[in-house]
């Protein structure tokens, strides 16, 4: 039987099993990747990310058709097995990951490029970890209504796609926040074929304080459930209270996870208005595994 060299590691408390795979010669079923992920027959995570050059994976062909430096690709998997197109967590993670094992390096001011299946992502080491370019973001998917098990009526959400889909949904207080079941798959009316990240969220008091907007969030993640922390699920978050407050609302956000603290940051580009993620990225152990 195989083994498996492998590192754990998270992202405020988001966390993965990481393993270098350069060549890409290492093909992982779904059923091997839910016995990895499971917190009491495997190494236990949220989800697997393989560390596989752009080159030698199809998906890696459109990230080097984007970006020729976009040497390294970040390939996703949630902890069901399912295919991820982007993990705001699990990027900065990766570059933890690339850069511990050799494989990369960010020199003060520069960036490394980061193929994933939702575009390139841009990383930059800043004071809390890594700053991740996450591109331009879309409202996406209208406003569905949204049932969660302990919210006594559903609540109407607003998609936003951030190179993966999210339902934000807005609670009136931090007692509906904590008391929301998010074990079980909140749902959605209409249902999305595809699925979304669904995220619950309540204002802190102040929203807006020296000129930084601040919300608690809880998530649950599509392919994975419940979760600590959801990176690309703090930015639609960020991002749909901004829009919900209007006019004159701030660019700048903290945002409150179970698992700790993310930053959200937008501002315009060329190509439109671009939105980064902010946060810590830790490694935590290595280990070697039969699969």
């Amino acid at each position: 039987m195989p083994e498996l060299h492998f590192t754990k590691g998270h992202g405020t408390g988001n966390d993965f099993v990481l393993f270098a795979d350069p060549d890409g010669v290492i093909d992982l079923t779904a059923d091997q990747i839910r016995v990895l992920c499971d917190r009491h027959f495997g190494i236990g995570a949220d989800g697997i990310i393989r560390a596989v050059r752009s080159r030698n994976l199809a998906d890696g062909a459109a990230a080097l058709a984007e970006d020729d430096g976009a040497e390294w690709f970040m390939d996703y998997y949630n902890s069901d097995g399912s295919v991820s197109q982007m993990c705001g967590n699990g990027i900065r993670v990766y570059a933890q990951f690339l850069i511990a094992n050799g494989l990369a390096q960010i020199g003060a001011g520069d960036t490394l490029p980061i193929g994933t299946r939702g575009g390139v992502r841009d990383v930059q080491r800043n004071s809390s970890g890594f700053q991740v370019d996450m591109g331009r973001w879309k409202l996406a998917g209208g406003e569905p209504l949204v049932r969660a098990r302990n919210l006594k009526v559903a609540r109407p959400g607003l998609g936003i796609d951030v190179g993966n889909p999210h339902v934000v949904v807005a609670l009136s207080s931090e007692e509906e926040l904590e008391s929301a079941d998010l074990t079980v798959i909140p749902i959605l009316e209409p249902e999305s074929e595809s699925g979304a990240n669904i995220e619950f969220v309540v204002p802190r008091d102040p929203l807006v304080k020296d000129g930084v907007g601040s919300i608690r969030m809880r998530v649950h993640e599509r392919g994975s459930g419940e979760t600590l922390s959801c990176g690309t699920g703090a930015v639609a978050s960020a991002l749909a209270t901004r829009y919900w407050a209007g006019e004159g609302a701030p660019s700048q956000w903290r945002v409150e996870v179970p698992g700790g603290l993310l930053g959200v940051r937008m501002w315009p580009a060329e190509d439109g208005e671009h939105v980064s993620l902010s946060g810590p990225a830790e490694l935590v152990f290595d280990g070697m595994i039969a699969y």
